[in-house]
């Protein structure tokens, strides 16, 4: 029998949206509505009233975390005797396919950046570090695409120490929504940001602990501060299929896309193969890896059947 944790264990504080909304205090409006429209993916319909309520007072907490972080990095190198380059702040966001991931980050981003100190802010999908098709394919691993298997981890591990350590100009690979797959050759450049964020389907996921006791990072253990984006199943199976229809009309009528033989299909059928790709793989994906990692994130965003937030959890310090 399932047991449900008693609201006084659980490691977290939960907040209504207008318990959260009034932490915004007095931090400043900085994305105009038709900024916000630009910014949100296909399908996620966040609103500038969200903004307000859900994210800047997410920005609020998240300066407070980056000066408390620079603070201690301050005096570990004053211990130390060191002194180093300045060490990014590293965000993660985790969560399903089509549950709004991208979206968050790129408000956030644009939030970050447009603070008073006017922090020099990147981000970086992990998709780019997904193997090539061609090797997954080799493998028979393609219906695995998007399980941690099908990630290069040691890639985006030395790429997160790199980033840690301040190195200048860490390049990570690039990957195209419309080919489905790694782009040759194409890298981007990350050169010593004040800000980091993450962003993945498993960026919160553990690696199998080694009996030996040997150290073997966990992607997660980069980061200063982690965000998971949280809905019911049957609701993001919605949005996910609301996607691949409204795609069928675009990105998939051009002759490079991955997707391209479904673009002249009806309707039925490809709503029948978007409910198959969901049940049969990101469905899977999700109740295995990813919704599993969801306690171990800082905060979470508890999105309703209307795509937007309806209840925020901040873990207790």
């Amino acid at each position: 029998m399932e047991q449900t944790l008693r609201p006084d264990l659980s490691p977290y504080r939960i907040f209504s949206i207008e318990e959260w909304a009034e932490l915004r205090a007095d931090t400043p409006m900085t994305l105009a509505e038709e900024e916000i429209v630009a910014l949100r993916s296909l399908g996620d319909p966040v609103s500038l009233d969200e903004v307000e309520r859900i994210y800047l007072p997410i920005s609020r907490l998240l300066s407070l975390y980056v000066a408390a972080t620079q603070e201690l990095f301050h005096a570990t190198r004053r211990f130390l005797g060191t002194s180093d380059g300045k060490t990014p702040f590293i965000i993660g966001i985790g969560g399903s396919v089509a549950v709004g991931k991208s979206t968050t980050a790129r408000i956030l981003r644009q939030l970050l950046t447009r603070w008073p100190s006017q922090p020099k802010v990147d981000l970086v999908t992990t998709d780019g570090f997904l193997f090539p098709n061609a090797v997954l394919a080799a493998e028979g691993r393609m219906e695995r695409k998007g399980f941690p298997e099908s990630y290069d981890l040691d890639a985006l591990l030395r790429f997160l120490t790199d980033i840690k350590a301040g190195k200048p100009r860490v390049r990570a690979p690039v990957y195209s929504h419309l080919t489905y797959d790694i782009v040759p050759g194409e890298t981007i450049v990350i050169d010593r940001p004040d800000i980091l964020i993450l962003e993945g389907l498993n960026v919160l996921q553990p690696r199998d602990l080694p009996k030996d006791g040997k150290a073997i990072p966990f992607v997660s253990d980069f980061f200063d501060f982690s965000i998971y984006i949280d809905a019911d199943e049957e609701a993001v199976r919605g949005w996910y299929v609301e996607r691949f229809m409204d795609l069928k009309e675009t990105r998939f009528r051009d002759p490079r896309s991955y997707f391209h033989e479904y673009a002249e299909v009806s309707d039925e059928a490809a709503a029948a193969v978007a409910a198959g790709l969901w049940d049969r793989i990101n469905l899977v994906n999700l109740r295995e890896n990813i919704l599993p990692t969801r306690q171990r994130a800082d905060l979470i965003l508890r999105k309703g059947r209307n795509h937007a937030v309806a209840e925020v959890a901040l873990r207790k310090l």
